[in-house]
């Protein structure tokens, strides 16, 4: 995955109705949490800040510290195995999906948002450390 010039708003433009607005209180809460601006990786993804990573494999590359891309939901980007590090924080946000590194909101207006900021903070800290 590498950063792109395309605009950032050409990625937020991605979602539609309330999910557009949410996608702007995204941007500005992941500016805020990562302390960097914006660059659209991948083509979709709105990524702030960048590490590069190396697995046992031998497999690396860049990413993101934090990230999202917006749609017919939210896809926030975290620390990998989030869900079993952080179970508490899961029960106390509100309606979701998690994958493996991957959580999805289909709408911001349901979460919890200061749970939503802990989990971004913590994620954050942990691909720093």
């Amino acid at each position: 995955m590498s950063p792109s010039d395309l605009p950032v708003v050409e990625a937020l433009d991605r979602a539609t109705g309330p999910r557009r607005a949410e996608s702007e209180e995204l941007l500005a809460l992941h500016r805020e949490v990562s302390g960097h601006e914006p660059v659209v990786w991948a083509g979709r993804i709105v990524g702030f800040g960048e590490y590069e990573y190396r697995y046992e494999s031998g497999h690396g590359g860049r990413a993101p510290e934090l990230a999202f891309a917006t749609g017919s939901k939210h896809t926030i980007y975290l620390e990998r195995d989030f869900a079993q590090q952080w179970p508490d924080l899961l029960e106390r946000l509100g309606p979701h999906r998690a994958s493996t590194a991957c959580l999805y909101l289909t709408r911001l207006s349901e979460v919890d948002r200061d749970v939503l900021r802990e989990l971004l903070e913590r994620s954050l800290a942990q691909t720093r450390a």
